[in-house]
């Protein structure tokens, strides 16, 4: 699969079928070897003699003076270690300068990142990738590389901090030391999955000064609200097993003064890079975020690296659960769970991956002998919830041992805390193998403000243990809601409680039992995959004013039918029959109602030819299918800014959805537009109303075209790019291309 983003071909990045995309630089012959992961190609560079290696792509990029690129590759190299670099030229193609990332550490056959990023010099215009085998000591030394990336940098979605906190790639300016060390950059051999691009191959390194506690922070402090609930994370690194690594999420107030820290600490299971998770509540006062990361009983000349810094809004585990997600996902503690009867013991899971549904942790529940305990989450507020029905989960994975029952149960407070006692629940026989969701509903009493979650565990033999997951309590709102827009002549579409990792496919059905697949991010919804339990659809190509609903399949990750679900039956209304739509499918912020004066008088086009055939009264004629429909509409705009949406909406050249009122006699067409004109209705040089002549023939409905306008970037994804908002001004021409990402 490519490299979303990528300015290299699929060939010069994966080097399949070919190594055309790479040309030799310095000391080394050029083939294609095999093995790779990105596709079985790779590069294969053989030494002429004693000296570095060096290759480049072939072909040269485009790149804008000031602005920052990212440039990766996977290496294998067991006699020597290796560095990239990007080639900056002019426009004459002539080099101003390379930038060079650091060299590994040590050279190593595994497959390996490397990588490297900097802004174009002044007066680039174009850049090269080069990979370099630093100075074999002689010929015939073997090097390999494949997965190659030049491009703008790619960004964790929703991360608030800026580019080089996250991967230190230009340099390691966003890290300080503040305890008992040194900060540096170093490029370890971390074997990262060949499709995991959030990771470079700069790790900002913490040396440890003398044997006591160390620790350094982050320089950059994005703005946080207080009340939100943050997450932060980053994957360490540290020297040992045994070591005391941790990560902070700090809160600071206006004045720059740290007002909270909130600890999470890694369980680590070997010196590997482990993704270590934190989440808080930002307090009252606070302004400002960071993270800090450091090792405690630390012997002097340790090392810690990190990568991959974030700080972003915490996610939910179900759509509006009431649960923090530090309460529920177990990443940093046991969540402020306990054992209220029973001689359980209950405690997050160690070391880290050992059992998850979530993140990396669990909650690890043992009881020595074969009775019940009950274990019960903290008390969390629950927003005017009196008479509404509430549903709460847990998943779990039996350890050892057997358990006769499992019962989730909802236990309410009072706005002072006191009890009002438990609901019945429901009760689970939890099988072993896998992981298993358990959910019951409870009715809301009066005066009830709170809400814990309970459990209760029957173990029916000594010596069982399970793993906890996940928990969340929510208010139950229907699993799908379709709600009409007519205003917009579009329909939004609601689905909760889906399975994450599970595929999806949505289906408009109308009344004559006609099925059309609806449109999502990525074209068509045909078994895609679901990255959260709630999905919110807008359907633009929705029919007018005809009874509809939607039909839901969903399959398990391995493609086999799982559920099916229906919405409700709706209409969207005409106001005006006079009127008509005009629809982009992938960019329904250009859609746009305009006047029909003269609906399209349509012919039916044929190619054909006929031929006399000597002797014969009658031709011969041979003739294709008959092709789609052809005519003009003509419509008018009443306005300057119905006249320059027009325009815009046409601009792109894209094939449009023209639907009109039912009793026009038209159906819903998709079409490309030709040439078009557009005089005024009357001579007069101040008349807004412009008639529009557009000629439109009929066109296949685009299958893989995607909703563009990314569902999950943000504001914060845009600035976190670049410096200030000026930055993002120069780089775009308009704010269009700033919500498809479509620099300059």
């Amino acid at each position: 699969m490519a490299i979303p983003g990528n300015f290299l071909s699929a060939t010069t990045e994966s080097i399949d079928p070919n190594t055309s995309g790479w040309t030799t630089k310095l000391n080394c012959t050029l083939a294609k070897g095999g093995g790779g992961r990105n596709g079985d190609g790779c590069l294969l560079l053989n030494s002429v003699a004693a000296g570095e290696m060096q290759v480049r792509t072939v072909s040269s990029y485009p790149v804008l003076a000031g602005t920052v690129y990212f440039a990766f590759a996977d290496a294998s190299g067991a006699t020597v270690p290796e560095r990239i670099g990007i080639r900056w030229l002019d426009s004459s193609s002539t080099e101003l300068s390379i930038t060079w990332s650091l060299t590994t550490l040590t050279a190593s056959a595994s497959w390996h990142r490397i990588s490297v990023a900097g802004a174009a010099p002044v007066g680039a215009t174009q850049a090269q990738v080069l990979l370099s085998s630093m100075t074999p000591a002689g010929a015939g030394v073997i090097h390999y590389f494949e997965n190659v990336y030049l491009g703008f940098p790619i960004r964790s979605t929703g991360n608030m901090l800026p580019f080089n906190a996250e991967t230190p790639e230009v340099d390691v300016s966003s890290w300080t030391a503040e305890t008992n060390c040194t900060v540096s950059r170093s490029v370890p051999m971390m074997a990262w999955p060949v499709d995991w691009y959030y990771a470079g191959g700069h790790m900002a390194t913490m040396t440890v000064t003398a044997s006591a506690n160390a620790a350094m922070r982050m320089v950059d402090r994005p703005g946080v609200t207080p009340g939100a609930e943050y997450l932060g994370y980053i994957y360490l690194s540290p020297p040992t097993s045994g070591s005391t690594a941790w990560v902070e999420l700090r809160f600071y107030d206006g004045a720059g003064t740290q007002i909270q820290a909130t600890r999470s600490v890694l369980a680590a299971p070997g010196t590997g890079a482990y993704r270590q998770l934190v989440s808080d509540i930002a307090p009252a006062g606070a302004a400002t975020a960071s993270l800090a990361v450091g090792l405690d009983g630390a012997t002097a000349a340790q090392v810690l690296r990190v990568d991959t810094a974030v700080i972003t809004i915490a996610p939910k585990i179900v759509a509006g659960s009431v649960v923090p997600y530090a309460n529920g996902s177990f990443e940093q503690s046991a969540g402020g769970w306990t054992v209220t009867s029973g001689v359980a013991t209950a405690a997050r899971s160690t070391p880290w991956g050992t059992a998850f549904w979530i993140g990396s942790y669990s909650l690890a529940v043992a009881t020595a002998t074969a009775t019940s305990s009950t274990w019960r989450s903290g008390i969390f507020t629950v927003p005017s919830p009196v008479g509404l029905n509430f549903r709460a989960l847990i998943v779990c994975k039996l350890n050892t041992g057997t358990y006769s029952s499992i019962t989730v149960k909802v236990r309410w407070y009072n706005a002072s805390n006191a009890d009002l006692g438990a609901s019945t629940g429901t009760a689970y026989s939890l099988p072993g193998g896998s992981w298993f969701a358990m959910t019951t509903d409870s009715i809301a009493p009066a005066t009830a403000a709170k809400a814990a979650i309970e459990v209760v565990g029957v173990a029916s033999s000594a010596s069982s243990s399970l793993w906890m997951d996940a928990a969340a309590l929510w208010q139950v709102l229907p699993l799908v809601a379709v709600t009409d827009h007519d205003d917009g002549a579009y329909a939004t579409l609601t689905l909760r409680e889906l399975t994450v990792g599970a595929l999806i496919t949505v289906y408009r059905v109308t009344a004559d039992g006609t099925r059309t697949q609806i449109r999502g991010p990525s074209g068509l919804y045909d078994k895609d995959p679901i990255t959260s339990d709630l999905l919110i659809i807008e359907d633009h190509e929705a029919p007018l004013d005809v009874p509809i609903y939607y039909y839901i399949e969903i399959y398990t990750a391995a493609g086999v039918l799982s559920s099916t679900r229906n919405s409700s039956v709706f209409t969207l209304d005409v106001p005006d029959v006079n009127l008509c739509w005009l629809k982009d499918p992938g960019n329904p912020q250009r859609n746009l109602q305009v006047m029909v004066k003269t609906a399209p008088d349509w012919s039916d086009p044929i190619q054909g030819t006929a031929h006399k055939i000597r002797g014969r009264q009658n031709v011969v004629t041979l003739t294709d299918s008959r092709g789609g429909q052809e005519g003009s509409l003509v419509v008018w705009t009443r306005s300057d800014d119905e006249r320059k949406n027009l325009r815009w909406l046409l601009s792109s050249g894209n094939v449009l959805l023209w639907q009109a009122a039912p009793g026009m006699g038209e159906d819903d067409v998709y079409v490309s537009v030709g040439p078009v004109a557009r005089p005024r209705v009357s001579p007069v040089a101040m008349e807004e109303w412009r008639e529009w002549t557009l000629p439109l023939t009929e066109a296949d409905r685009p299958i893989t075209t995607g909703v563009n306008g990314s569902s999950d970037r943000t504001w914060q994804d845009v600035l976190s790019g670049f410096a200030t908002w000026q930055a993002v001004l120069d780089a775009y021409a308009t704010w269009e291309a700033v919500l498809l990402d479509q620099r300059k």
